[in-house]
Formats: C-alpha cells, structure tokens, sequence
C-alpha cells in the first residue's frame, strides 16, 4: 500500500476507504491503535500474522499487546466504501473531521490531517530523510 488520501469523517463516524487502497484492504480489514497518536488498518492476512505471532508469544509476554487487540475493530465497509471507526480509537487518534489515510507497504494508517501534516512538516527535510536512509542502510 502506497500514497497519502485526504477524507472527511462524517458525523457518525464513518469514513471512506480510499478508492485505491479498497482493493488492497479487501472486503474486511483490522483497524486499531497505531504509534504516535495513529490508527494501523491491517488486511485480513496482515492481522492473522500479528495473531500467529502473538499467539506464539509466552504468556508474560503476549499480555504486553492486550491493548492492540481490546482496541482494534473488525470492520467491512458498506456499498459506498465507508466504515465506521469506533468512539474509542476516533478519540485515540484525536480524528474529527479531516483524515489522512498513508500507504505504508503491508498496511495503512489514518492520521488527523493537522497532526499528520505538522509531523511531515518536521521529518520532510532532505537532512532527516538522508539520516534515515542511511540509518536503514538504503
């Protein structure tokens, strides 16, 4: 999944799927907590690997993550490709009225706009994206 796509939560807290990442998520898809104040949408495939490596997890570890799975919310969008993002994660993500959804290879995230266009104000420099580059050995 790639791309950034701006949309607007309606007031029953429903927002679209961006058309090009419809496919891609497919007819059901994980939404949950994400880093840094985010919302992480995984496909169905994506969020059985988190399942399969949590479930492989010792106990004293998998209760660590019991926040990622109280919190997340299996949701199939509707004919006109909107699905509901329960109060809780809406509130976790500070989401009111302008989102941005970002591709993330394997997964997607949904940001509130201001939130997300003050962090890229911040990183988008060709400074830090060389620093992380190299930090990444690309």
């Amino acid at each position: 999944m790639v791309g950034k796509y701006r949309h607007t939560v309606d007031p029953k807290g429903r927002l679209f799927v961006p058309a090009k990442l419809r496919e891609e998520l497919g007819e059901s898809f994980y939404v949950t907590l994400g880093l840094e104040h985010c919302l992480s949408v995984y496909t169905e495939a994506g969020w059985q690997a988190i399942v399969d490596k949590y479930n492989a997890l010792p106990l004293s570890q998998a209760r660590k993550m019991r926040f990622l799975f109280a919190n997340a919310a299996k949701c199939e969008p509707d004919k006109q490709g909107r699905f509901l993002i329960p109060t809780e994660l809406r509130e976790y993500a500070s989401l009111r009225d302008e989102v941005t959804f970002l591709g993330q290879a394997g997964h997607a995230e949904i940001w509130d706009s201001a939130t997300y266009d003050a962090l890229e104000a911040e990183t988008l420099t060709p400074e830090y994206m060389a620093s992380v580059m190299e930090e990444l050995d690309f």
